[in-house]
């Protein structure tokens, strides 16, 4: 059945995109493993920014409202990234944090793993390393 809903929908649509995306930016900048994706987005426009980027462009990417691309024009994540450094250490640790965000938003099975392909897809579009 959450095969027919967009992940969007199947995580529960703007409640379950916000646990996911506030659990996330918590686990970035309370978890010790997660210091250096932190100091990152501090570098940037802060986490604020990025707590309300991350979840406008998720929206479109996972199937709902496409609230970033009416923001900005686009969503090209390589693009967006572009100023950041992302190599494979960065990706793998972007992606450690958004599994245990996973859980800790209570997303569960399959939709865990469908969502988690994505993403992972997404991390590698995105790194701009070797």
């Amino acid at each position: 059945m959450t095969e027919k809903l967009s992940l969007y929908e199947a995580i529960g649509a703007n409640d379950g995109l916000n646990r996911l995306v506030q659990a996330f930016y918590d686990i970035i900048e309370q978890d010790e493993d997660a210091q250096e994706l932190h100091l990152l987005h501090r570098r940037g426009h802060g986490v604020a920014h990025s707590r309300i980027e991350q979840f406008d462009y998720l929206s479109g990417f996972l199937g709902g409202p496409q609230h970033y691309v009416q923001r900005h024009g686009h969503s090209r994540l390589r693009e967006i990234h572009e100023h950041v450094p992302i190599g494979p250490e960065m990706r793998d640790l972007w992606l450690k944090c958004m599994t245990k965000a996973v859980a800790v938003a209570g997303i569960v099975e399959p939709t865990a793993s469908r969502l988690m392909q994505h993403l992972t897809r997404a991390a590698e579009i995105a790194r701009n390393q070797d």
